[in-house]
């Protein structure tokens, strides 16, 4: 494959999502719909909590798309009656039949609630609950551009797909009496 320079890519950034071979992009002020994985409650006694892990929610409401299979990681803490959460790292991985890539590198975009605002509406008397149902927003900061990495996995299956029993643990078998015989 090969890569292609930011500057041609700039017509496609308006697109849905985009996952071309060689590079994820998002465009800047980009909204993507994520869920907290584990859940999150924050109070007087744990304000902040770091390395929360989130991801896409599938066919979500925001202006753009992840990959189904992400993982974002960022921080979260109160601000008055919202919670405030900001990103800082994303995995994810595109599947195409038996194909994979990997990409993986630096995010920053920032949450946003259902009203617009900044920050998220989950506090009530002090105590601040996202569950792994709920979604919000995040919205880049940013225009986002994260190579693909190496994926050494993809090349063994790869040579495991060679034709004519040439590739490694390829299924042809080999020239052998039957045990029985």
């Amino acid at each position: 494959m090969t890569k292609l320079p930011l500057r041609l890519l700039a017509p496609f950034l308006m697109l849905p999502s985009l996952a071309l071979a060689e590079t994820l992009t998002l465009p800047d002020d980009a909204s993507v719909e994520v869920q907290i994985i584990d859940g999150l409650r924050l109070d007087q006694d744990t304000p902040r909590q770091d390395d929360i892990a989130m991801r896409p929610v599938a066919e979500g409401s925001g202006s753009h798309q992840l990959p189904a299979y992400c993982v974002l990681i960022g921080d979260a803490m109160i601000d008055g009656e919202r919670v405030r959460i900001s990103t800082k790292a994303l995995t994810c991985i595109e599947t195409d039949d038996g194909d994979s890539e990997i990409y993986s590198g630096e995010i920053t975009a920032s949450a946003y609630g259902a009203d617009g605002n900044y920050g998220v509406d989950a506090c009530e008397q002090g105590r601040c609950d996202l569950g792994p149902d709920q979604g919000f927003a995040l919205r880049l900061s940013n225009a986002l551009a994260i190579e693909q990495q190496d994926n050494p996995s993809a090349r063994l299956n790869e040579q495991r797909r060679q034709a004519d029993g040439t590739g490694i643990a390829n299924p042809v078998p080999a020239d052998r009496p039957e045990p029985d015989q």
